[in-house]
């Protein structure tokens, strides 16, 4: 993998960012740091001898363009994405290399679909959004699962997470999305968005073991209900989250995550089901490890180097599961990710 070639990673010294830069490192890139903050660059830099720093405003395409010189590809983790991810594509665009990103918010996501899918297919351009835990994971599981079905009636994507302590980022992106929608909430029903304010159902999810029967919260939608239809025929899309780890996310004094192993992962666990259903007949993916930010690392990397070395089925804006084949995609993380399709 890699053969030496430079990516750029957008918010490198962010806590999702230092892990895509080690994995980067781990598989023969060589990243390229940037971001807004020229301090926090060099200090990443000083932990990373010999990487390039290219620090550039998000506001000023100049500063983007010299930070994409030379790049064979762009990994934006500088949220808030509703402000990074369009100029960043811009940069990419106008630099002719493919944009990654590692982006949960759903407005962005949705943007990211409208505002380039037509530009980014007629340069033949890669343009990849929410390549990442809540998005990509989801998408590829939800993908395998269907197989050889051309559509379904509905996709269930059940989080399981033993805690979560949620960065800065994913707090400051919360608040974002909860903004732009008026502070409703929204789900993928009939074949669209919909944006409503009754509250969330309690439900039970019965996860494999060793989670088993947990109480989840209903709706609580994340990436997934974008990436998903965006290329599955799939009306209905619902994704759930442990109880635990929503109060986790909603509780002002959560701490963010703590490092306890070599690799700066936490401690806390993770088991995605997905379910798909069609004519009464259920097919299912399961995806189980450790960390939900660093996990994202081996995700964007895999998706990075099958790109460049032109392992892809489409072009233009793009998920997951439609750009690549998700099966064999998730089979090449099996050192990150333990995953059982039960088709």
């Amino acid at each position: 993998m890699g053969s030496g070639q430079a990516v750029v990673v957008y918010g490198a010294y962010g806590h999702t960012g230092r892990f895509v830069v080690a994995q980067l490192r781990d598989q023969g890139f060589v990243p390229v740091l940037s971001g807004r903050d020229p301090e926090k660059l060099r200090a990443l830099a000083a932990s990373h001898p010999g990487l390039e720093v290219r620090p550039a405003p998000v506001d000023d395409p100049g500063a983007l363009d010299r930070a994409l010189a030379g790049a064979a590809a762009v990994v934006n983790c500088a949220g808030p994405f509703a402000t990074t991810a369009a100029p960043v594509i811009e940069a990419a665009l106008r630099a002719g290399i493919p944009y990654l990103d590692v982006a949960a918010e759903i407005e962005a996501n949705v943007d990211t679909f409208a505002q380039f899918a037509d530009r980014a297919r007629a340069a033949g351009a890669v343009v990849l959004p929410a390549m990442a835990f809540y998005g990509g994971l989801g998408d590829l599981l939800a993908t395998a699962a269907m197989d050889d079905w051309t559509a379904a009636d509905e996709a269930h994507i059940a989080y399981g997470l033993s805690s979560w302590h949620p960065t800065d980022g994913t707090r400051t992106a919360g608040r974002i999305s909860r903004e732009r929608r008026g502070g409703r909430r929204v789900r993928f029903t009939g074949g669209q968005l919909e944006y409503h304010q009754d509250a969330p159902p309690i439900l039970e999810w019965a996860f494999p073991e060793p989670i088993g029967p947990r109480a989840v919260i209903g709706e609580f939608s994340m990436a997934d209900v974008v990436t998903i239809p965006a290329h599955l025929a799939v009306p209905e899309v619902r994704s759930y989250m442990t109880t635990e780890a929503a109060g986790d996310l909603s509780a002002p004094d959560t701490p963010r995550p703590a490092a306890v192993d070599e690799l700066g992962r936490s401690e806390q666990t993770f088991l995605v089901d997905v379910l798909v259903r069609s004519g009464g007949v259920e097919r299912r993916a399961v995806a189980s490890g450790r960390d939900i930010y660093a996990v994202t690392a081996p995700l964007v990397v895999e998706a990075v180097d099958r790109i460049l070395s032109g392992r892809t089925r489409t072009v233009g804006v793009a998920s997951a599961g439609e750009l690549f084949d998700a099966a064999d995609f998730l089979g090449a993380l099996a050192p990150h990710l333990t995953v059982d399709l039960r088709r």
